[in-house]
Parts: structure tokens; C-alpha cells; sequence
């Protein structure tokens, strides 16, 4: 991804399912992978489709179909490299050759133009402002705060944009490092 990133900018958002390496499947809904606290910290908006609805994601299941009828049913490749060959070939086609009715009869070249936003190998150190209080999200989902325990995976996750369970709080984020900021004016629990 740091080679496309490079060469290409930063989208702003990027849809994704649920599997690996996106999501974490054993983990409550909402949990982050390594991958995509990574992606939310280079600034890209890391969303999801809605569990086994792979329509939500209907573009890519088209562009399967389409890669699978074209280069790779009844095709055997006698190596890596022929395979390669292969798909260049279908890429140069379907980007600047093909017409695709979802673009008016417009090639897919004739719609991009690339990222302003520019890659970063140097992440932006976290911060905090000096009134919050920093909690860490256990493995198991909860926080504990003024000695209390509750489940952070019931909070919104910005990050995600999951639903925000009504809770007696001044201010609360779950942050992309797995971090509750809370105002420390806040009632726990509710």
C-alpha cells in the first residue's frame, strides 16, 4: 500500500469488508485491525460494509466479475509472469479502452485524476488536550474509569461512524489508537 500511496496520494476514504486484514471478525463489531488504525492516522476515512451484504460493495463485486469472464475463465498461465502479462493487458483495456455504463460510456482514465493529498512515512504523534483523561481499551472492550468498568464497544467509534450509545458525558471519542478521551467532569457509569 506504501508504494500505491506513493505514487498515487491518499484517498479519503476507503470501504472495506469485514475480513482480514481490514476488520478483526473475532472481535466485537467495530473493532479496528492494526491495518486500519494505520490507514485512520494517515487521514483516510476507514469504513465498512454492512456484515455478509457484499452489495454494499457492489463496484468491486462487478470488477470480480468482470476481471474472472475476461482474463481468467478457461485460461491456464504457465507462470507468474504470464499471468502478470495478462492482467496489464486487461487493465490497459478496461481503464482506457472500455467504455463502462456506470460512467456514461466513459473510460474509468477519463474520470481520475491524482490524490492532492500526499503520502507520509512520518505519522503525526497523537495528542491530547492537557484536561482529557487517557483510558485504555482493554482486550476484552471495556475501560475502566473512576473505578467503574464499562464496555467502550457500545461508544461511536469516529473512526468507524457506528452508532453512539447515549451516555452522561461531557465529551468522549474513542480515538484510532484504542483510547477513550473523556472530560474529567464526566459522570460514570451512566
Amino acid at each position: 500500500m506504501v508504494q500505491v500511496f506513493e505514487r498515487y496520494g491518499l484517498p479519503l476514504r476507503i470501504n472495506t469488508d469485514n475480513g482480514s486484514p481490514w476488520g478483526v471478525p473475532t472481535q466485537p463489531r467495530g473493532s479496528l485491525s492494526a491495518l486500519a488504525v494505520w490507514l485512520i492516522r494517515l487521514g483516510i476515512k476507514v469504513t465498512y460494509s454492512a456484515p455478509y451484504h457484499p452489495q454494499t460493495n457492489g463496484k468491486i463485486e462487478r470488477f470480480h466479475r468482470s476481471l474472472k469472464a475476461e482474463v481468467l475463465d478457461g485460461r491456464s498461465f504457465a507462470d507468474i509472469a504470464g499471468a502478470q502479462d495478462a492482467f496489464d493487458d486487461w487493465r490497459r483495456i478496461y481503464n482506457l479502452e472500455r467504455p463502462h455504463q456506470a460512467l456514461g460510456l466513459q473510460t474509468p482514465a477519463t474520470r481520475y485524476f491524482p490524490s492532492l493529498r500526499s503520502y507520509s512515512s512520518t505519522l503525526a504523534p497523537i495528542s491530547y488536550r492537557d484536561e482529557d483523561e487517557v483510558l485504555e481499551v482493554g482486550w476484552n472492550g471495556f475501560v475502566k474509569f473512576k473505578g467503574s468498568e464499562s464496555c467502550a464497544c457500545r461508544m461511536r467509534c469516529i473512526a468507524c461512524q457506528s452508532p453512539l450509545e447515549q451516555i452522561r458525558m461531557q465529551t468522549i471519542a474513542l480515538t484510532s489508537c484504542s483510547a477513550i478521551t473523556a472530560s474529567p467532569k464526566s459522570t460514570w457509569p451512566v
